[in-house]
């Protein structure tokens, strides 16, 4: 894996996802979050053929075409849900991707969800082979499922370079299952998305101001809110001391856990705070008081299509 790539990826999962986020994004509103983030240097852009079903991937495509291909990386996923029949059905969706993102490559193509790990991983090596994969992940395997595609690559003499599962103060399962040790050790990237919840761990909601009536994540976090109210606080008390929000500190515990967070970002103010939070060092009584109490909260945050790391 190139080690140019930033300590943070920005994810586009809301980008054309209206039911879930309930926000209606388009390229107009985005143009200016892609050239912002690109001028700092964030130039690791994660998106999926299954996000809006292909909405994502067009607005990304349409949005960094004027730049230089080699100014910036893409992440995008084969998602076996939404496969054809065909035999070539990996090559038809990852052709699919790279038509929409305007691009003759992926910088990572990932297995979205472990449908049939040997099947859909041996699908990989023809497009690795050809170039038009640069790095492979695996995105919601566990840990018996990651060291089964690794197998299959590694036979065909290439490395899993990448490991994406959702990965949480609230959602640590992960590390339990001892996966995010495994790659450490491995020399594999560990991408954790869903840090901030869908927002429930920004600062910006409680009690009194819930998430936004109408979408998926205010019906399945609003109800989370007041077990939350103790861990936002306490967050929020340490980012005094770094001069960080609530949301920094989310993100900086999952960096200092040796993961890159996928950061879901729609607006362009939200950047500099990214940028910002790289930098932080929690210290490890800090990572302690934020972990003990995020089990107290007790919610289960597991997403629907996940299955279960332990």
């Amino acid at each position: 894996m190139d080690k140019n790539l930033p300590a943070v990826a920005l994810g586009t999962w809301a980008w054309g996802a209206e039911k879930t986020f309930g926000d209606n994004l388009n390229a107009e509103k985005l143009k200016p979050v892609v050239d912002e983030a690109m001028k700092m240097g964030l130039n690791l852009w994660d998106t999926a053929a299954v996000y809006g079903m292909g909405i994502s991937e067009t607005v990304v495509g349409e949005l960094l075409e004027k730049y230089d291909r080699n100014d910036y990386y893409l992440s995008t996923k084969f998602s076996p849900q939404i496969a054809s029949e065909h035999e070539n059905a990996m090559e038809e969706m990852l052709n699919g991707s790279l038509k929409r993102l305007k691009t003759d490559h992926v910088d990572i193509y990932w297995i979205h969800r472990p449908s049939d790990v040997e099947k859909w991983t041996k699908q990989l090596i023809p497009l690795v082979k050809s170039g038009k994969i640069k790095n492979v992940g695996v995105s919601n395997h566990n840990l018996a499922e990651i060291k089964q595609a690794e197998k299959i690559l590694n036979d065909a003499g290439i490395k899993l370079a990448a490991v994406q599962n959702h990965f949480s103060l609230l959602y640590r399962s992960s590390e339990k299952a001892g996966i995010i040790d495994y790659c450490n050790k491995n020399d594999i990237t560990f991408y954790s998305y869903m840090v901030l919840e869908q927002g429930a761990l920004n600062g910006q909601y409680n009690v009194n101001n819930p998430l936004p009536s109408g979408s998926e994540r205010a019906e399945k976090y609003n109800q989370m809110l007041p077990e939350l109210e103790n861990l936002t606080a306490r967050m929020s008390e340490i980012g005094k001391k770094y001069n960080a929000n609530t949301a920094q500190i989310a993100e900086a515990w999952a960096i200092n856990k040796n993961t890159t967070p996928i950061i879901g970002l729609t607006k362009e103010k939200y950047l500099k705070p990214t940028k910002d939070m790289i930098n932080i060092k929690l210290t490890d009584d800090e990572i302690e008081q934020l972990e003990s109490l995020a089990a107290k909260t007790n919610v289960e945050t597991k997403g629907f299509w996940e299955h279960a790391m332990i």
